[in-house]
Protein backbone atom coordinates (compact mmCIF):
# COMPACT_ATOMS: atom_id res chain seq x y z
CA UNK A 1 0.00 0.00 0.00
CA UNK A 2 1.58 3.23 -1.10
CA UNK A 3 1.22 6.59 0.58
CA UNK A 4 1.91 10.07 -0.61
CA UNK A 5 4.37 12.11 1.43
CA UNK A 6 4.38 15.89 1.23
CA UNK A 7 7.89 17.20 0.74
CA UNK A 8 8.78 20.75 1.71
CA UNK A 9 11.69 21.89 -0.44
CA UNK A 10 14.56 23.64 1.33
CA UNK A 11 16.28 26.39 -0.57
CA UNK A 12 19.74 27.60 0.30
CA UNK A 13 19.94 31.28 1.02
CA UNK A 14 21.86 33.45 -1.37
CA UNK A 15 25.36 34.23 -0.23
CA UNK A 16 24.63 37.93 0.08
CA UNK A 17 21.25 37.48 1.74
CA UNK A 18 21.11 38.90 5.26
CA UNK A 19 20.10 36.24 7.77
CA UNK A 20 17.63 37.14 10.51
CA UNK A 21 19.11 37.28 14.01
CA UNK A 22 18.22 34.47 16.39
CA UNK A 23 15.20 35.03 18.56
CA UNK A 24 17.20 34.31 21.72
CA UNK A 25 20.88 34.99 22.13
CA UNK A 26 23.25 35.24 25.04
CA UNK A 27 23.49 38.65 26.69
CA UNK A 28 26.58 40.51 25.51
CA UNK A 29 28.08 42.55 28.32
CA UNK A 30 28.43 46.21 27.46
CA UNK A 31 31.59 47.92 28.68
CA UNK A 32 30.68 51.57 28.29
CA UNK A 33 33.64 53.92 28.09
CA UNK A 34 33.65 57.18 30.05
CA UNK A 35 33.15 60.32 28.02
CA UNK A 36 33.50 64.05 28.60
CA UNK A 37 31.65 66.83 26.88
CA UNK A 38 28.80 69.30 27.15
CA UNK A 39 26.07 66.66 27.14
CA UNK A 40 27.91 64.60 29.77
CA UNK A 41 27.97 67.70 31.95
CA UNK A 42 24.22 68.19 31.43
CA UNK A 43 23.61 64.55 32.28
CA UNK A 44 25.55 64.82 35.54
CA UNK A 45 23.81 68.08 36.39
CA UNK A 46 20.49 66.25 36.19
CA UNK A 47 21.90 63.36 38.21
CA UNK A 48 22.81 65.78 40.99
CA UNK A 49 19.49 67.63 40.76
CA UNK A 50 17.29 64.53 40.84
CA UNK A 51 19.23 62.83 43.61
CA UNK A 52 19.38 65.92 45.83
CA UNK A 53 15.61 66.12 45.50
CA UNK A 54 15.05 62.40 46.05
CA UNK A 55 17.38 61.95 49.02
CA UNK A 56 16.74 65.39 50.53
CA UNK A 57 12.95 65.84 50.39
CA UNK A 58 12.10 63.30 53.14
CA UNK A 59 14.36 65.18 55.58
CA UNK A 60 12.78 68.55 54.84
CA UNK A 61 10.46 69.80 57.60
CA UNK A 62 7.32 71.87 57.02
CA UNK A 63 5.13 73.25 59.84
CA UNK A 64 6.53 70.75 62.30
CA UNK A 65 6.04 67.72 60.08
CA UNK A 66 7.77 65.97 57.21
CA UNK A 67 7.31 68.12 54.10
CA UNK A 68 6.53 65.20 51.76
CA UNK A 69 4.92 62.16 53.34
CA UNK A 70 2.43 59.63 52.00
CA UNK A 71 1.12 58.24 55.27
CA UNK A 72 -0.88 55.22 54.14
CA UNK A 73 -1.72 54.10 57.67
CA UNK A 74 -3.27 57.44 58.61
CA UNK A 75 -4.59 57.93 55.06
CA UNK A 76 -2.95 61.33 54.69
CA UNK A 77 -0.80 62.64 51.85
CA UNK A 78 1.29 65.56 53.02
CA UNK A 79 2.84 68.04 50.61
CA UNK A 80 4.27 71.49 51.40
CA UNK A 81 1.23 73.57 52.33
CA UNK A 82 -1.21 70.83 51.34
CA UNK A 83 -2.88 67.85 53.02
CA UNK A 84 -4.72 65.36 50.81
CA UNK A 85 -7.21 62.67 51.86
CA UNK A 86 -8.35 59.51 50.05
CA UNK A 87 -11.32 61.56 48.83
CA UNK A 88 -8.78 63.66 46.90
CA UNK A 89 -7.86 60.72 44.67
CA UNK A 90 -9.09 62.74 41.70
CA UNK A 91 -6.02 64.96 42.05
CA UNK A 92 -3.71 61.96 41.86
CA UNK A 93 -5.56 60.78 38.76
CA UNK A 94 -5.22 64.24 37.20
CA UNK A 95 -1.52 64.27 38.05
CA UNK A 96 -1.01 60.91 36.32
CA UNK A 97 -2.89 62.13 33.23
CA UNK A 98 -0.82 65.32 33.29
CA UNK A 99 2.40 63.28 33.45
CA UNK A 100 1.26 61.12 30.54
CA UNK A 101 0.48 64.11 28.32
CA UNK A 102 3.75 65.75 29.32
CA UNK A 103 5.58 62.58 28.24
CA UNK A 104 3.66 62.49 24.94
CA UNK A 105 4.40 66.15 24.26
CA UNK A 106 8.07 65.89 25.18
CA UNK A 107 8.54 62.74 23.09
CA UNK A 108 6.87 64.28 20.03
CA UNK A 109 9.27 67.23 20.25
CA UNK A 110 12.50 65.82 21.68
CA UNK A 111 12.28 62.04 21.23
CA UNK A 112 13.81 59.95 24.04
CA UNK A 113 15.75 62.75 25.68
CA UNK A 114 13.90 62.00 28.93
CA UNK A 115 15.36 58.48 28.84
CA UNK A 116 18.88 59.70 28.27
CA UNK A 117 19.01 62.41 30.92
CA UNK A 118 16.35 62.10 33.67
CA UNK A 119 14.90 58.57 33.72
CA UNK A 120 15.64 56.89 37.10
CA UNK A 121 17.05 53.84 35.31
CA UNK A 122 19.53 56.04 33.42
CA UNK A 123 20.38 58.11 36.48
CA UNK A 124 21.14 55.15 38.74
CA UNK A 125 22.97 53.28 36.01
CA UNK A 126 25.18 56.37 35.56
CA UNK A 127 25.91 56.43 39.31
CA UNK A 128 26.64 52.70 39.46
CA UNK A 129 28.90 52.92 36.41
CA UNK A 130 30.78 55.83 38.01
CA UNK A 131 31.40 53.68 41.11
CA UNK A 132 32.52 50.82 38.86
CA UNK A 133 34.96 53.04 36.98
CA UNK A 134 36.39 54.48 40.20
CA UNK A 135 37.13 51.01 41.58
CA UNK A 136 37.84 48.85 38.53
CA UNK A 137 38.99 51.44 36.00
CA UNK A 138 37.71 52.52 32.61
CA UNK A 139 36.57 50.31 29.76
CA UNK A 140 39.82 48.57 28.83
CA UNK A 141 40.81 48.06 32.48
CA UNK A 142 37.45 46.47 33.28
CA UNK A 143 37.68 44.17 30.28
CA UNK A 144 41.17 43.04 31.33
CA UNK A 145 40.01 42.53 34.89
CA UNK A 146 37.07 40.36 33.81
CA UNK A 147 39.32 38.22 31.57
CA UNK A 148 41.98 37.82 34.27
CA UNK A 149 41.94 34.75 36.55
CA UNK A 150 40.68 35.19 40.07
CA UNK A 151 43.26 36.58 42.47
CA UNK A 152 43.37 38.52 45.72
CA UNK A 153 43.52 41.81 43.82
CA UNK A 154 40.58 40.94 41.58
CA UNK A 155 38.55 39.71 44.54
CA UNK A 156 39.28 42.94 46.44
CA UNK A 157 38.18 45.15 43.54
CA UNK A 158 35.06 43.15 42.82
CA UNK A 159 34.19 42.99 46.51
CA UNK A 160 34.68 46.72 47.01
CA UNK A 161 32.46 47.47 44.03
CA UNK A 162 29.71 45.16 45.26
CA UNK A 163 29.92 46.62 48.77
CA UNK A 164 29.55 50.17 47.41
CA UNK A 165 26.64 49.13 45.20
CA UNK A 166 24.88 47.39 48.10
CA UNK A 167 25.38 50.38 50.41
CA UNK A 168 23.93 52.79 47.84
CA UNK A 169 21.03 50.42 47.11
CA UNK A 170 20.16 50.07 50.80
CA UNK A 171 20.24 53.83 51.27
CA UNK A 172 18.00 54.23 48.22
CA UNK A 173 15.51 51.68 49.55
CA UNK A 174 15.56 53.33 52.97
CA UNK A 175 14.93 56.76 51.43
CA UNK A 176 12.08 55.49 49.29
CA UNK A 177 10.31 53.93 52.28
CA UNK A 178 10.93 57.23 54.10
CA UNK A 179 8.33 58.81 51.83
CA UNK A 180 5.68 56.48 53.35
CA UNK A 181 6.94 56.13 56.92
CA UNK A 182 8.31 59.24 58.69
CA UNK A 183 11.97 58.97 57.84
CA UNK A 184 13.28 60.08 61.22
CA UNK A 185 11.23 57.41 62.96
CA UNK A 186 12.38 54.90 60.34
CA UNK A 187 16.00 55.94 60.91
CA UNK A 188 15.77 55.51 64.68
CA UNK A 189 14.15 52.10 64.21
CA UNK A 190 16.85 51.05 61.72
CA UNK A 191 19.65 52.11 64.09
CA UNK A 192 18.00 50.09 66.84
CA UNK A 193 17.64 47.16 64.40
CA UNK A 194 13.93 47.17 65.07
CA UNK A 195 12.07 48.38 61.96
CA UNK A 196 8.63 46.97 61.38
CA UNK A 197 8.34 43.89 59.15
CA UNK A 198 6.72 45.81 56.29
CA UNK A 199 9.28 48.62 56.43
CA UNK A 200 12.12 46.08 56.43
CA UNK A 201 10.56 44.19 53.52
CA UNK A 202 10.06 47.26 51.32
CA UNK A 203 13.50 48.66 52.13
CA UNK A 204 15.00 45.37 51.03
CA UNK A 205 12.72 45.11 48.00
CA UNK A 206 13.60 48.52 46.58
CA UNK A 207 17.25 48.07 47.46
CA UNK A 208 17.25 44.81 45.50
CA UNK A 209 15.44 46.48 42.58
CA UNK A 210 18.01 49.28 42.48
CA UNK A 211 20.92 46.86 42.79
CA UNK A 212 19.63 44.54 40.09
CA UNK A 213 18.44 47.14 37.58
CA UNK A 214 21.36 49.56 37.80
CA UNK A 215 24.12 47.08 38.59
CA UNK A 216 23.35 44.11 36.36
CA UNK A 217 20.40 44.52 34.00
CA UNK A 218 21.30 48.07 32.96
CA UNK A 219 20.71 48.41 29.22
CA UNK A 220 18.49 45.30 29.22
CA UNK A 221 15.87 47.28 31.14
CA UNK A 222 15.81 49.88 28.36
CA UNK A 223 15.99 47.37 25.52
CA UNK A 224 13.62 44.62 26.63
CA UNK A 225 11.73 45.58 29.81
CA UNK A 226 10.73 49.24 29.45
CA UNK A 227 7.49 49.64 27.47
CA UNK A 228 8.38 53.21 26.52
CA UNK A 229 10.80 52.02 23.84
CA UNK A 230 8.00 49.98 22.28
CA UNK A 231 5.31 52.62 21.92
CA UNK A 232 7.46 55.71 21.46
CA UNK A 233 7.19 55.25 17.68
CA UNK A 234 3.50 56.09 17.83
CA UNK A 235 4.30 59.46 19.42
CA UNK A 236 7.21 60.41 17.16
CA UNK A 237 7.37 61.35 13.52
CA UNK A 238 10.10 62.30 11.08
CA UNK A 239 10.34 65.80 12.59
CA UNK A 240 10.91 64.60 16.17
CA UNK A 241 14.37 65.15 17.60
CA UNK A 242 16.67 62.13 17.51
CA UNK A 243 20.38 61.41 17.60
CA UNK A 244 21.49 60.78 14.05
CA UNK A 245 24.64 60.07 12.10
CA UNK A 246 25.12 62.22 8.99
CA UNK A 247 25.93 59.46 6.50
CA UNK A 248 26.22 61.89 3.59
CA UNK A 249 29.06 63.63 5.38
CA UNK A 250 30.62 60.62 7.12
CA UNK A 251 30.73 57.99 4.37
CA UNK A 252 32.85 56.39 3.18
CA UNK A 253 34.45 55.88 6.56
CA UNK A 254 38.01 54.83 7.17
CA UNK A 255 41.20 55.63 9.08
CA UNK A 256 43.62 58.28 7.83
CA UNK A 257 46.42 60.52 9.05
CA UNK A 258 45.40 63.76 10.69
CA UNK A 259 47.14 65.74 7.97
CA UNK A 260 45.58 63.77 5.09
CA UNK A 261 42.91 65.23 2.83
CA UNK A 262 39.90 62.90 3.17
CA UNK A 263 38.43 64.06 -0.14
CA UNK A 264 41.58 63.11 -2.00
CA UNK A 265 41.37 59.67 -0.41
CA UNK A 266 37.69 59.35 -1.28
CA UNK A 267 36.72 59.26 2.40
CA UNK A 268 34.15 61.04 4.48
CA UNK A 269 34.69 62.61 7.90
CA UNK A 270 34.14 59.36 9.88
CA UNK A 271 37.53 57.84 10.72
CA UNK A 272 35.89 54.60 11.95
CA UNK A 273 37.39 54.92 15.45
CA UNK A 274 34.27 53.24 16.96
CA UNK A 275 34.36 55.55 19.98
CA UNK A 276 30.67 56.25 19.43
CA UNK A 277 30.04 52.54 19.98
CA UNK A 278 32.37 52.23 22.96
CA UNK A 279 30.67 55.02 24.93
CA UNK A 280 27.10 53.89 24.18
CA UNK A 281 25.42 52.56 27.36
CA UNK A 282 23.20 50.25 25.30
CA UNK A 283 26.01 49.04 23.04
CA UNK A 284 24.56 50.07 19.66
CA UNK A 285 26.26 51.59 16.64
CA UNK A 286 24.45 54.83 15.88
CA UNK A 287 25.94 54.77 12.38
CA UNK A 288 23.47 52.03 11.47
CA UNK A 289 20.63 54.54 11.71
CA UNK A 290 17.78 55.18 14.16
CA UNK A 291 17.32 52.21 16.51
CA UNK A 292 14.83 51.37 19.22
CA UNK A 293 17.66 50.81 21.72
CA UNK A 294 18.94 54.40 21.45
CA UNK A 295 17.97 56.29 24.62
CA UNK A 296 19.11 59.70 23.39
CA UNK A 297 21.82 60.20 26.02
CA UNK A 298 24.17 61.97 23.54
CA UNK A 299 27.28 60.14 24.77
CA UNK A 300 28.13 59.34 21.15
CA UNK A 301 27.81 63.04 20.25
CA UNK A 302 30.37 64.01 22.90
CA UNK A 303 32.75 61.25 21.77
CA UNK A 304 32.43 62.11 18.09
CA UNK A 305 32.78 65.87 18.66
CA UNK A 306 36.02 65.22 20.54
CA UNK A 307 37.36 63.20 17.60
CA UNK A 308 36.30 65.89 15.12
CA UNK A 309 38.12 68.51 17.21
CA UNK A 310 41.32 66.47 17.18
CA UNK A 311 41.07 65.85 13.45
CA UNK A 312 40.33 69.50 12.69
CA UNK A 313 36.90 68.74 11.21
CA UNK A 314 33.62 70.48 11.94
CA UNK A 315 31.51 69.14 14.79
CA UNK A 316 28.11 67.56 14.22
CA UNK A 317 28.89 64.36 12.34
CA UNK A 318 26.68 62.78 15.01
CA UNK A 319 24.20 65.29 16.38
CA UNK A 320 20.69 65.97 17.54
CA UNK A 321 18.60 66.29 14.40
CA UNK A 322 15.44 64.89 12.82
CA UNK A 323 14.93 62.19 10.22
CA UNK A 324 13.79 64.82 7.72
CA UNK A 325 16.62 67.10 8.76
CA UNK A 326 19.26 64.47 8.03
CA UNK A 327 17.63 63.31 4.80
CA UNK A 328 17.05 66.80 3.42
CA UNK A 329 20.04 68.57 4.91
CA UNK A 330 17.91 71.03 6.90
CA UNK A 331 19.49 73.66 9.10
CA UNK A 332 18.71 73.99 12.82
CA UNK A 333 16.41 76.92 12.15
CA UNK A 334 14.50 74.93 9.53
CA UNK A 335 14.11 71.98 11.90
CA UNK A 336 12.91 74.29 14.69
CA UNK A 337 10.38 75.74 12.27
CA UNK A 338 8.73 72.32 12.00
CA UNK A 339 8.13 71.94 15.74
CA UNK A 340 4.62 73.45 15.63
CA UNK A 341 2.99 70.58 13.77
CA UNK A 342 -0.44 69.00 14.41
CA UNK A 343 0.52 66.25 16.86
CA UNK A 344 2.66 68.61 18.93
CA UNK A 345 -0.14 71.19 19.02
CA UNK A 346 -2.67 68.53 20.07
CA UNK A 347 -0.43 67.20 22.85
CA UNK A 348 0.40 70.74 23.95
CA UNK A 349 -3.24 71.80 24.05
CA UNK A 350 -4.24 68.75 26.08
CA UNK A 351 -1.29 69.30 28.42
CA UNK A 352 -2.27 72.93 29.02
CA UNK A 353 -5.94 72.03 29.51
CA UNK A 354 -5.26 69.26 32.03
CA UNK A 355 -2.63 71.40 33.78
CA UNK A 356 -5.02 74.34 34.07
CA UNK A 357 -7.77 72.08 35.42
CA UNK A 358 -5.37 70.54 37.93
CA UNK A 359 -4.12 73.89 39.24
CA UNK A 360 -7.65 75.34 39.33
CA UNK A 361 -8.98 72.31 41.20
CA UNK A 362 -6.26 72.60 43.84
CA UNK A 363 -6.81 76.34 44.19
CA UNK A 364 -10.58 75.93 44.65
CA UNK A 365 -10.30 72.85 46.83
CA UNK A 366 -12.41 73.03 49.98
CA UNK A 367 -10.36 73.25 53.20
CA UNK A 368 -12.54 70.60 54.84
CA UNK A 369 -14.14 67.26 54.06
CA UNK A 370 -17.31 65.76 55.50
CA UNK A 371 -19.05 62.40 55.23
CA UNK A 372 -22.43 61.46 56.70
CA UNK A 373 -23.41 57.87 57.49
CA UNK A 374 -26.69 56.76 59.02
CA UNK A 375 -26.55 54.87 62.29
CA UNK A 376 -27.92 51.52 61.20
CA UNK A 377 -28.60 50.46 64.77
CA UNK A 378 -31.23 53.17 65.21
CA UNK A 379 -33.16 53.78 61.99
CA UNK A 380 -35.88 56.08 63.43
CA UNK A 381 -37.34 56.55 66.89
CA UNK A 382 -40.25 58.45 68.44
CA UNK A 383 -39.55 60.78 71.36
CA UNK A 384 -41.94 61.25 74.29
CA UNK A 385 -43.28 64.51 72.85
CA UNK A 386 -44.01 62.85 69.48
CA UNK A 387 -40.95 64.22 67.71
CA UNK A 388 -39.03 61.89 65.36
CA UNK A 389 -35.29 61.39 65.81
CA UNK A 390 -32.68 59.91 63.45
CA UNK A 391 -29.07 59.28 64.44
CA UNK A 392 -26.09 59.77 62.11
CA UNK A 393 -22.33 59.71 62.29
CA UNK A 394 -20.70 62.76 60.77
CA UNK A 395 -17.02 62.52 59.83
CA UNK A 396 -15.33 65.92 59.63
CA UNK A 397 -11.80 66.20 58.23
CA UNK A 398 -9.60 69.26 58.61
CA UNK A 399 -7.73 69.62 55.30
CA UNK A 400 -5.63 72.54 56.54
CA UNK A 401 -2.51 72.76 58.68
CA UNK A 402 -4.08 75.02 61.30
CA UNK A 403 -6.60 74.34 64.09
CA UNK A 404 -10.17 74.89 62.93
CA UNK A 405 -13.68 75.15 64.39
CA UNK A 406 -16.76 73.77 62.66
CA UNK A 407 -20.52 74.02 63.02
CA UNK A 408 -22.91 71.24 61.95
CA UNK A 409 -26.43 72.12 60.78
CA UNK A 410 -29.18 70.34 58.86
CA UNK A 411 -31.86 71.52 56.42
CA UNK A 412 -34.49 70.18 54.04
CA UNK A 413 -37.58 69.87 56.27
CA UNK A 414 -39.52 72.50 58.28
CA UNK A 415 -38.37 72.54 61.92
CA UNK A 416 -35.55 70.02 61.35
CA UNK A 417 -32.65 70.66 63.77
CA UNK A 418 -29.54 69.10 65.27
CA UNK A 419 -29.79 68.32 68.95
CA UNK A 420 -27.05 69.18 71.42
CA UNK A 421 -23.76 70.94 70.78
CA UNK A 422 -23.37 71.70 67.08
CA UNK A 423 -19.77 72.93 67.15
CA UNK A 424 -16.48 71.04 67.32
CA UNK A 425 -12.77 71.83 67.08
CA UNK A 426 -10.12 69.89 65.18
CA UNK A 427 -6.33 69.96 65.29
CA UNK A 428 -4.34 70.51 62.06
CA UNK A 429 -4.91 67.72 59.50
CA UNK A 430 -7.08 65.85 61.99
CA UNK A 431 -10.42 64.12 61.58
CA UNK A 432 -13.21 63.23 63.98
CA UNK A 433 -16.35 61.13 63.71
CA UNK A 434 -19.17 62.25 66.02
CA UNK A 435 -22.72 60.96 66.58
CA UNK A 436 -25.38 63.49 65.60
CA UNK A 437 -29.05 63.28 66.53
CA UNK A 438 -31.45 65.07 64.16
CA UNK A 439 -34.94 65.91 65.47
CA UNK A 440 -38.14 66.65 63.53
CA UNK A 441 -41.11 68.13 65.50
CA UNK A 442 -44.28 66.01 65.73
CA UNK A 443 -46.41 68.51 63.76
CA UNK A 444 -43.96 68.54 60.85
CA UNK A 445 -43.66 64.74 60.89
CA UNK A 446 -47.44 64.30 60.83
CA UNK A 447 -47.73 66.47 57.74
CA UNK A 448 -45.45 64.16 55.71
CA UNK A 449 -46.77 61.25 53.68
CA UNK A 450 -43.56 59.61 52.46
CA UNK A 451 -41.55 57.54 54.94
CA UNK A 452 -38.19 58.58 53.41
CA UNK A 453 -37.37 62.28 53.22
CA UNK A 454 -34.29 63.87 51.64
CA UNK A 455 -32.30 66.20 53.86
CA UNK A 456 -28.93 67.95 53.69
CA UNK A 457 -26.19 68.32 56.29
CA UNK A 458 -24.16 71.53 56.29
CA UNK A 459 -20.67 71.57 57.85
CA UNK A 460 -19.30 75.11 58.08
CA UNK A 461 -15.72 76.10 58.86
CA UNK A 462 -15.79 79.05 61.27
CA UNK A 463 -13.08 81.68 60.91
CA UNK A 464 -12.38 84.91 62.74
CA UNK A 465 -12.04 86.74 59.43
CA UNK A 466 -15.65 85.94 58.59
CA UNK A 467 -14.86 83.97 55.43
CA UNK A 468 -16.79 80.78 56.02
CA UNK A 469 -16.60 77.62 53.93
CA UNK A 470 -19.56 75.26 53.92
CA UNK A 471 -19.68 71.67 52.67
CA UNK A 472 -23.05 70.08 51.89
CA UNK A 473 -23.70 66.35 52.25
CA UNK A 474 -26.99 64.76 51.20
CA UNK A 475 -28.70 62.13 53.34
CA UNK A 476 -32.18 60.75 54.16
CA UNK A 477 -34.48 61.14 57.14
CA UNK A 478 -36.74 58.19 57.98
CA UNK A 479 -40.18 58.36 59.58
CA UNK A 480 -41.63 55.52 61.67
CA UNK A 481 -44.05 53.23 59.88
Amino acid sequence: MSSTHRVIPIQAADEGERMAPPMFEAKRKVYARSVKGRFARWRWALVWLTQILFYGLPWLAWNGRQAVLFDLEARRFYLPGLVLYPQDFIYLSALLVLSAFALFFFTAVAGRMWCGFACPQTVYTEIFMWIERRIEGDRSARMRLDRAPWSAGKLARKGAKQAAWIALSLWTGFTFVGYFTPIRELGHAALALGPGPWEAFWCGFYALATYGNAGFLREQVCKTMCPYARFQGSMMDKDSLIIGYDARRGESRGPRARSADPRALGLGDCIDCTLCVQVCPTGIDIRHGLQMECIGCAACIDACDGVMDRMGYARGLIRYATVNGLAQGLSRAQMRGRVARPRVLVYGTLLLAVGAAFVTGLALRDPLRANVVRDRGVMARMAEDGAVENVYRVLVMNATEAPQRYRIAVSGLPGLAVEGDTELALAPAAERSIPVSVRLPAEAAAALDERTQHIRFEVTQLTDAGRETTVHEASTFLLPR
